[in-house]
């Protein structure tokens, strides 16, 4: 896996794992929910070792994962009300999904590690994003719901 992390310079991520942003489009958009514009779209390599975990977060546009390589992701997605799993990667019914915009997501590989893609469009900007853990009423929530998934605050 160290070697993942050289060949693609990856660096680490705040929420876990490590990243690197691969492409930012030249184009800019619109975009109602940031009220400013934004890249027209954004991709990264994740990198999720065994052992670390991908914390609950959102981000305020559409986000798409694409698995390249290791083994399945275990992706959550969590509305506010409902927790939803979702397994893409080999042997799985499919190596992509999308998580719609502002819900929240953590994320962990099912084995040693998992290098996937994330494409967001309208593009990622840091300041579209927050982690579960910095609201209480939402982190309370998911805990009275599921105290288990509590690790990936």
């Amino acid at each position: 896996m160290k070697h993942l992390i050289t060949q693609f310079n990856l660096t680490p991520h705040p929420e876990g794992g490590f990243f690197r942003e691969i492409y930012r489009s030249g184009q800019q958009v619109w975009s109602e929910t940031a009220s400013g514009d934004r890249a027209a779209a954004t991709h990264i390599y994740f990198l999720l070792p065994k052992g670390q975990v991908s914390r609950f977060h959102r981000v305020i546009h559409d986000e798409i994962w694409h698995i390249y390589q290791g083994d399945p992701l275990r992706l959550l997605q969590f509305d506010g009300n409902r927790v939803k799993e979702t397994r893409i990667g080999t042997g799985c019914p499919d190596f992509t999904t999308v998580v719609p915009a502002g819900t929240w997501q953590a994320a962990v590989s099912t084995g040693t590690y998992t290098l996937a893609g994330c494409t967001v469009a309208p593009g990622f900007d840091f300041t579209d994003f927050s982690f579960l853990a910095d609201h209480p009423a939402d982190s309370a929530k998911l805990k009275s719901l599921h105290n288990e998934l509590a690790l990936f605050l």
